[in-house]
């Protein structure tokens, strides 16, 4: 296993400024995710580390040594693509086997090497099989074993679940989940999935346009956002975020009031905003309660119910130009167009200044 130190990393293609200053220190046997919308830049910084295109400028360390100029063969490193890019004509064996070929591994140590990784995998029972003949699950396995055979330091994974299905999906992330902790090795893994971030990651890389918005645990990410990107970024279905502007406010909180004229109480500091100041205020629909109780109280109209089985979405007209969202229990009485209210509690808001920045808020239990 190895630590992984970037400081000031920037990268260019041309006059295109992809990374922008990036300094990031990884811990060594840390599973860190990168996440973040599309073309943000997570798979350039992967890459970045991975030896694949060169650092504009800035360190990159992995373990004690500086690698900006060494090849990938040098690093220490093995990655798993969103392809599995497997041979089609070798056995799963000598897929999982050809790079050791390559390098030159002697016989026995890379048929040990093979057969481990095929034991921790499950593959015992599959050695013998063509591509053609795998399951998509288990053709990924393949590719993650043909990278565990090198013993490397460091694994990264660029989207290696994005071909597969949703039960699939889940399947795998508990097989990468249960390889991280049985091998002794730094793991980097990209997705634009924030579920697969939120429930594979010791740390979370949240990034936009090429900057790091956020480096945390996924329950500081989700408890604590630093900004209104993270806070709509991590949390499945995503914040609301209704414009409000300040009645008054305190040390023990703000109390905002909506362009609909309803008033909510929050533990929010506004930083020194006085007022008549405007905020937007954000609300997590797992939080708020249809027809409930709380601090505040929003009115509304139901537009539609997504039921879910375990539980229900509701979406209201609030007046806004986007629907409020409210997760529900499953048998949430919600029809179309029928008057509703939803409690707000205080604790459970947010407040961001028109910078998007967080304002300080006493924790929501």
């Amino acid at each position: 296993m190895a630590s992984i130190r970037m400081t000031n990393v920037h990268k260019s293609f041309g006059a295109v400024h992809i990374i922008k200053g990036v300094s990031l220190d990884i811990r060594p046997n840390e599973f860190v995710v990168f996440v973040g919308p599309s073309g943000c830049g997570k798979s350039t910084l992967l890459r970045l580390v991975a030896g694949l295109e060169d650092i504009s400028s800035g360190e990159l360390r992995i373990g004690d040594k500086v690698v900006n100029d060494l090849p990938p063969s040098e690093r220490g490193i093995s990655m798993v693509f969103q392809s599995y890019a497997l041979y089609p004509h070798m056995t799963v064996y000598e897929n999982m086997a050809f790079g050791l070929k390559l390098a030159r591994t002697d016989a026995g140590e890379a048929d040990r090497r093979v057969r481990e990784a095929a034991r921790i995998l499950q593959l015992d029972q599959l050695l013998e099989r063509k591509p053609k003949q795998l399951s998509g699950g288990q053709r990924q396995r393949v590719a993650i074993g043909r990278a565990i055979v090198r013993n490397p330091k460091v694994f990264l994974f660029d989207e290696p679940l994005s071909n597969l299905d949703a039960a699939l999906r889940v399947q795998m992330r508990i097989e990468i989940a249960k390889l991280h902790h049985s091998l002794d090795a730094t793991m980097i893994y990209v997705t634009h999935d924030q579920v697969e971030a939120m429930t594979l990651a010791d740390r979370i890389v949240v990034l936009e346009a090429g900057l790091v918005r956020q480096f945390g645990s996924p329950i500081d990410l989700y408890q604590h956002p630093d900004n209104q990107f993270v806070a709509g970024f991590i949390g499945s279905p995503k914040m609301n975020f209704l414009p409000c502007e300040v009645v008054h406010g305190g040390n023990e909180g703000a109390v905002v009031r909506l362009p609909s004229g309803d008033a909510i109480s929050t533990t929010c500091r506004t930083n020194g905003g006085a007022a008549g100041a405007e905020y937007i205020v954000g609300i997590r629909p797992e939080h708020l309660r249809a027809g409930g109780s709380g601090e505040g109280r929003l009115s509304g109209k139901v537009v539609t119910k997504e039921q879910l089985g375990a539980e229900s979405w509701i979406y209201i007209d609030v007046g806004m130009p986007e629907l409020l969202v409210v997760k529900a229990a499953a048998d949430a009485e919600a029809q179309p167009d029928q008057p509703i209210s939803v409690g707000v509690p205080a604790a459970a808001c947010y407040l961001f200044d028109k910078e998007g920045r967080a304002c300080p808020r006493q924790p929501y239990s």
